[in-house]
């Protein structure tokens, strides 16, 4: 006798399963949920996989895909085990310690780094895809990713100043009243208490601040226009305090970044590549610069001018490293 399915649907082809634009979610947190919904409400993937080493995270998974109406991933799926990521374009590693209040970012390196070594050789599954690293310290662990891994660099990619160059542009569109999508300016290499701003570039639709305001971002500024910095080096340990961790704005980051690789969209964010040879670096080292992203990680290095403050200031942000 047929299924009501049966008497309902006529089957013309045998397609393959297989998806196309998987995106892999390891560590399933409140940062690694943060990313998947706004994944999720960005539709880049065909398939969300939710990885957690310590606990099936089903019960995180049923409550996505109770919200499938409002989506359009059709396929959510949860588990511990790491071959639940096979055949993924995107893998995001978020697993790992949390910053502590008043902890140092640099002082999680140790802890998370073993957890990397482990995480990173489950990616196996997934041989051609690429590594969007978040867990804390981002940039460390993005040169642990890259060596352990194997994968070619430009496919190992960290979140790195991102999240503070749009925290950078906030600030700055609190003062002046302007969206922050019209402001713009680099925070460049450590992401965090060593970064640096690069004020020559700062400007609001295309109109320099320095031009206009030329003490922007130096100690004798009357407007202490440098405090923006200050605020956004301040800005995770201010939300830790008030909530206990950062997430949404993590979130909404690497959604950013996931998108212009998964479309192929050239645009340039302020993330860490190796840099030997680029901006005085005669090391490897892993620092946030303007790069290039697109479908096959980055491709290319924006060679920003930097002053000589700026550039040993970069310098020093690598020895912070």
């Amino acid at each position: 006798m047929a299924t009501l399915k049966d008497q309902l649907i006529v089957n013309l082809l045998k397609e393959e399963q297989s998806p196309q634009n998987k995106i892999t979610v390891i560590g399933v947190g409140a940062v690694g949920m943060a990313c998947a919904i706004s994944l999720l409400m960005k539709d880049l993937a065909d398939e969300l996989a939710l990885i957690d080493v310590v606990e099936d995270k089903k019960g995180e998974m049923m409550d996505l895909q109770h919200g499938s109406l409002f989506l359009r991933t059709p396929k959510i799926v949860s588990g511990k085990d790491p071959s639940v990521t096979a055949s993924s374009k995107l893998v995001i590693i978020t697993a790992g310690t949390h910053q502590q209040e008043g902890e140092g970012r640099l002082n999680l390196v140790q802890h998370n780094v073993n957890i990397f070594k482990f995480v990173i050789l489950n990616v196996k599954y997934s041989p051609n895809c690429k590594l969007l690293v978040v867990s804390n310290t981002v940039d460390v662990l993005t040169y642990v990713a890259w060596k352990i891994s194997g994968f070619p660099q430009n496919c190992v990619i960290e979140r790195g100043s991102n999240l503070d160059s749009a925290r950078f542009h906030y600030l700055m569109g609190e003062r002046l009243g302007v969206h922050p999508l019209s402001c713009h300016g680099w925070v460049l290499g450590e992401h965090g208490e060593s970064s640096v701003p690069v004020w020559r570039g700062v400007n609001a639709a295309g109109v320099s601040l320095k031009t206009l305001h030329p003490a922007s971002g130096i100690d004798a500024d009357k407007e202490e226009w440098k405090q923006v910095h200050i605020q956004v080096v301040d800005s995770a340990y201010e939300v830790t305090k008030l909530k206990g961790y950062t997430s949404w704005a993590i979130g909404l980051s690497v959604a950013d970044l996931a998108e212009s690789m998964m479309k192929n969209l050239r645009r340039v964010h302020p993330i860490p590549t190796i840099i030997k040879g680029v901006y005085g670096m005669k090391e490897d080292i892993c620092l946030s610069v303007p790069c290039i992203l697109g479908q096959s990680g980055i491709l290319d290095v924006v060679k920003v001018a930097l002053t000589l403050e700026e550039e040993a200031r970069l310098k020093k942000s690598a020895d912070t490293l």
